[in-house]
């Protein structure tokens, strides 16, 4: 399985330097923030955002995932398909398991663009599904999310974005709402850099507040690899995360 994905991300990088000569706006993405950029992917193009994170989510628990990979294809300049795949490693003291998270299909819709107060938006809905996955992933119920993601922009080289949604996880009748604020900053045409805070909130527990920041560098219009990590605000969410991330895009018609 990792030996695949690895394949496939050489694989992108080599179209990736092909059509890097090509006039469209650098790539965007919805990595390595936790706020999803309201950006849809270009008519006829597919976009692969991976990444490779471990997180400490206790002082006996970490968690892999080698890689998680966000695939999407745009429809046209309003509508994208969404496709998730995670391979996932839990460590747990001497434990330690290793499987496919059930895939998740969603899609990504243009609703305002920017103008005064209003900020550029889309909505995103996803689907995760019970059983598509190793067994020991699996849940008992599908698994819905979505959210509402918003950007404006500040001056020529900042930007303000945030999301406000919710999810389920498949497991439990009770929604979880989650929000995000993030603030994205040019320091030169290929590095950017970002910081944010984000959080959870499910009923009859309290809230998880957690920051996280992080850096891009644009290898060329078609090619992004980025670094980032985190740690928690509140005792109740995960210790720390550290991810790496390459993300690419490629034509697939004329």
């Amino acid at each position: 399985m990792k030996r695949y994905f690895l394949i496939l991300l050489v694989f992108g990088l080599f179209i990736c330097n092909k059509l890097s000569a090509q006039s469209l706006p650098p790539i965007q993405l919805d990595r390595p923030d936790q706020t999803e950029c309201p950006f849809i992917t270009p008519e006829n193009y597919i976009q692969a955002e991976s990444g490779f994170n471990i997180e400490n989510v206790s002082a006996d628990r970490q968690l892999l995932t080698t890689p998680t990979v966000l695939w999407k294809y745009g429809v046209n300049k309003k509508f994208e398909l969404r496709f998730i795949t995670e391979l996932i490693t839990d460590k747990n003291n001497s434990d330690k398991f290793t499987g496919l998270a059930p895939l998740t299909f969603g899609f990504k819709t243009a609703l305002f663009e920017e103008k005064g107060i209003i900020p550029k938006t889309s909505f995103i809905g996803h689907i995760t599904t019970a059983t598509m996955g190793s067994e020991k992933l699996q849940t008992k119920y599908i698994a819905p999310s979505f959210r509402f993601t918003m950007q404006h922009t500040i001056s020529d080289n900042m930007v303000l974005a945030y999301n406000l949604g919710a999810e389920w996880n498949g497991e439990a009748a009770a929604q979880t709402y989650i929000y995000t604020l993030t603030t994205g900053l040019s320091l030169t045409e290929k590095l950017g850099m970002y910081t944010e805070l984000y959080g959870f909130k499910t009923a009859y527990m309290p809230a998880d507040h957690r920051f996280d920041g992080g850096f891009t560098y644009l290898v060329n219009s078609n090619f992004m690899a980025d670094i980032s990590g985190g740690f928690r605000i509140t005792d109740n969410a995960p210790k720390n995360y550290i991810s790496l991330g390459l993300s690419y895009r490629m034509k697939v018609k004329n």
